[in-house]
């Protein structure tokens, strides 16, 4: 994800084209959204005492970027220093507070890893619906 972040920003200062920045917002979406699925698949397995909280952060960061997107594909620019800000705002924040109290209560138990094809489709499946809602709103 961090790849896929850093390499959104490259092309964000290399103004490339909107078509070419929806379609890599839309790849991040997807694999954060398939990230945090299974991040919280995890919490309700081993009962987390925080999940209600860390799932609506979650849910804040998948609302950012879907609206960022929709902004973007109803105009002609991104305004690129809010998006930038969010998104490192966004994780640093949530790494340092979230991420940091889950790791350790994962590190005392053991936790399944999704296979590939599974992932691959969870990513693509949250992309598909976050581009199909903004380019054919109800």
């Amino acid at each position: 994800m961090i790849e896929q972040i850093n390499g959104l920003f490259v092309s964000i200062d290399n103004k490339v084209d909107k078509r070419l920045l929806i379609e890599s917002l839309g790849d991040i979406y997807g694999s954060i959204s398939a990230h945090f699925a299974l991040e919280e698949q995890m919490m309700l397995k081993h009962k987390y005492d925080h999940y209600e909280e860390h799932r609506a952060d979650h849910q804040r960061l998948l609302n950012d970027i879907g609206d960022i997107t929709e902004s973007l594909e109803n105009s002609d620019e991104l305004d690129e220093t809010i998006f930038k800000q969010k998104l490192a705002d966004w994780f640093q924040l949530h790494f340092k507070t979230h991420d940091s109290r889950l790791h350790k209560m994962v590190h005392q138990s053991p936790h399944d890893r999704a296979d590939e094809p599974t992932l691959i489709k969870m990513v693509k499946d949250a992309k598909n619906k976050l581009l199909s809602k903004i380019r054919h709103p109800l």
